[in-house]
């Protein structure tokens, strides 16, 4: 029985260590492409629009997407989303060492990753339900989270480590390694095709009315309607707050690159720690109470409380409880997601999920460069009235505006999730809508993905 249980973590976990490896090599070039952008602009508008280029193509294709994962072979699309982030980083690479590279560089690379990732979370998450027993999601999503976390610790303070003897240009190809890596992963991998479902049967006809089922099937179903509708304001919070966290630590501490890398680690290890603690205990009983609770506590501690905060101890305990939380948020999330929607579904459920999730996260970083440069900054400057009135609170100069920016964001986001509380049909969501195992499968569409060519990798 344990056996069944288990089937399928062994292939899960060989590609989760190739994807973990290939982020931590992107958190590294990210980390070092951060600083050179500030030290080039000194602006945090230039920061922000590198996330808004990212995620903005995220945004706008991501039904259509989520309908391609669910029509193709989901191993491949994978491989192709990881080639592409590595052909941004090689482009970004060549232009790095022939001494051309400009800020506008990275947000067109950005914009050309961010493509192609569309495909990845829909595909990734997609595998993850038909490799794994259904007592194992909210591990597996765990896990996930674990090898975002590691990354997290390892990429601030690798990067830190290596940018003196490698520069910027060696830890750029350690980058495009580890990418080749998770690449020949997923190359061997055996990753089966779901079986269809009655629901993906009747849904069947043209790719643009298979990219608009995702809205039809989470708009009948109002628990999970509520669920992504509190994720879409916190996000859109989150996002408002995190961009500028960079700047902040960066302005308040005369741009010491080892105050913010310790700082992000401090986050990252919280992490860590949490995914850790959730691979092991397998997540809430009660899920949704899971990502209610840890969004309130991971908006006061994790945002408002790091906003608080003038100095490295005090960043560095409020980043890593903060962060203790979000991998069970996360978790109990994606867990609630996958017992509820059919496997052969789920690449356009996923995706417009994403879509709604994370739609006014370009908004909110594109707004936060901004408001931060142009409005916090300047109204917290000693003598000014807002700075007279909260420079008690937040301190006054620079990176004071940005740290206000952290404390409201964290609030509100706190308020957002305890407000979800009140709506019934999300607290209910694990009960009022039925597991997809329930239904049983119309068809059997076979048993593994078709081997994958060497010429895709």
């Amino acid at each position: 029985m344990n056996g069944e249980r288990f089937k399928g973590m062994g292939t899960f976990t060989a590609i989760w260590a190739g994807q973990m490896l290939s982020m931590l090599g992107t958190g590294m070039t990210h980390f070092a492409l951060t600083i050179w952008a500030w030290q080039l602009t000194g602006r945090a508008t230039a920061l922000a629009l590198v996330g808004v280029c990212a995620f903005g193509p995220v945004i706008l294709i991501s039904p259509l997407a989520g309908a391609i994962v669910d029509r193709a072979n989901r191993k491949l699309l994978m491989i192709l989303s990881d080639v592409a982030a590595g052909l941004a980083t090689a482009a970004i690479l060549a232009l790095y060492l022939t001494g051309r590279l400009e800020i506008g560089h990275l947000y067109v690379a950005a914009a050309f990753a961010g493509t192609f990732g569309a495909f990845q979370f829909p595909a990734y998450s997609a595998t993850i339900s038909v490799l794994v027993d259904k007592s194992q999601y909210a591990r597996a999503s765990g896990m996930m989270s674990l090898a975002g976390s590691i990354s997290g610790v390892l990429a601030p303070i690798g990067a830190g480590v290596l940018l003196g003897p490698l520069g910027i240009a060696g830890i750029m190809a350690i980058d495009l390694t580890t990418m080749l890596t998770a690449i020949l992963i997923l190359v061997f991998a055996r990753v089966p095709q779901p079986p269809r479902s009655a629901e993906a049967i009747a849904a069947r006809g043209n790719l643009l009315r298979e990219a608009g089922f995702g809205f039809r099937y989470i708009f009948a179903r109002p628990g999970l309607l509520g669920l992504l509708l509190m994720f879409l304001l916190f996000n859109v919070n989150t996002n408002f707050g995190f961009t500028v966290l960079a700047p902040m630590v960066l302005a308040r501490t005369g741009n010491n690159e080892l105050v913010l890398g310790s700082v992000r680690s401090a986050a990252a290890i919280g992490s860590v720690v949490g995914g850790l603690l959730l691979s092991l205990w397998g997540g809430p009983k009660r899920r949704v109470y899971g990502v209610i609770f840890g969004c309130a506590l991971g908006g006061i501690l994790g945002q408002a409380c790091l906003g608080l905060g003038r100095s490295l101890p005090m960043w560095a305990v409020t980043g890593f409880l903060g962060a203790l939380v979000f991998p069970t948020v996360n978790a109990s999330s994606q867990a609630i997601w996958q017992s509820k929607v059919p496997p052969d579904l789920q690449g356009r459920v996923f995706s417009v999920r994403l879509m709604i999730a994370q739609i006014g996260a370009p908004l909110a970083m594109l707004l936060a460069g901004p408001m931060a440069d142009h409005v916090f900054e300047p109204a917290m400057r000693e003598g000014t009235v807002l700075a007279s009135a909260l420079g008690p609170l937040v301190g006054t100069g620079p990176g004071a505006g940005m740290a206000l920016m952290l404390v409201l964001g964290g609030v509100f986001g706190a308020c957002v999730a305890l407000g979800a509380l009140l709506y019934r049909p999300l607290r209910t969501v694990e009960a009022t809508i039925p597991d997809h195992d329930t239904v049983p499968a119309a068809v059997a569409v076979g048993t593994s993905a078709p081997a994958v060519r060497s010429r895709a990798a």
